[in-house]
């Protein structure tokens, strides 16, 4: 007679069935949006956030983390993926709003603001690191994304190359703290110009290098 119970090769193989039509119930097709982000680190200026939908007919070779990218090579890949993308969109979040939130909030905000500026809507987004924006649609976090992700490397160089055009610019109404050459990180040069001549309206006054050397002058 028969036995009633199944065998360990038939569980194994219902197990895998099972887990088959749980991983179908979401895959999901459509456009998928890859997310990164510049400006964390630094004493000054917006965080930045950019979205990038690439095209799979249309590749662009040697994306990468944009840390790993000569200031020349993000610029032309900045153009690249501007030009190829089916869409790109770059979000921010001021100064005021990183005093506000704090920086991790005001990052998501930015990412926030990437995706909705999107003209296409995507199905999934990917973005880099351990944290998620909210978002209304589908979102999962990759750490080192930007250097395993096409899509978030591209986010990462729109991001970069957008931000240190802002620093660019900004160093042209406050060249005495040398925004252009250290990007608004705490390098010694830009602490002693914070010595020398205070903070100007984009130091973020909450962070601790700006606050201490701004307490420091003031004694």
């Amino acid at each position: 007679m028969p036995s009633s119970k199944f065998s360990k090769a038939d569980q194994a193989a219902s197990r895998q069935a099972a887990f088959k039509q749980a991983a179908l119930k979401w895959d999901i097709t459509g456009l998928m949006a890859g997310v990164d982000e510049a400006g964390r680190g630094p004493l000054a200026g917006p965080v930045v956030a950019a979205a990038v939908i690439l095209d799979e007919l249309n590749p662009i070779q040697g994306l990468a983390d944009s840390k790993v990218l000569t200031a020349l090579r993000r610029e032309k890949l900045f153009d690249e993926i501007r030009a190829k993308a089916l869409c790109c969109s770059i979000g921010q979040a001021s100064v005021e709003e990183i005093e506000r939130l704090n920086i991790l909030q005001a990052t998501l905000l930015a990412m926030r603001r990437a995706v909705e500026g999107l003209r296409l809507k995507p199905k999934l987004v990917l973005v880099d690191g351990n944290r998620l924006p909210i978002l209304t649609m589908r979102a999962e976090a990759i750490v080192k994304g930007d250097a395993l992700v096409p899509a978030i490397s591209a986010a990462s160089i729109l991001a970069k190359v957008h931000r240190d055009r802002w620093c660019a610019d900004y160093d042209v109404q406050f060249p005495q703290y040398g925004f252009a050459q250290h990007k608004g990180y705490g390098t010694a040069q830009h602490l002693a110009a914070l010595r020398e001549h205070g903070a100007c309206p984009e130091h973020r006054k909450t962070f601790r290098p700006v606050t201490e050397v701004l307490a420091e002058v003031a004694r």
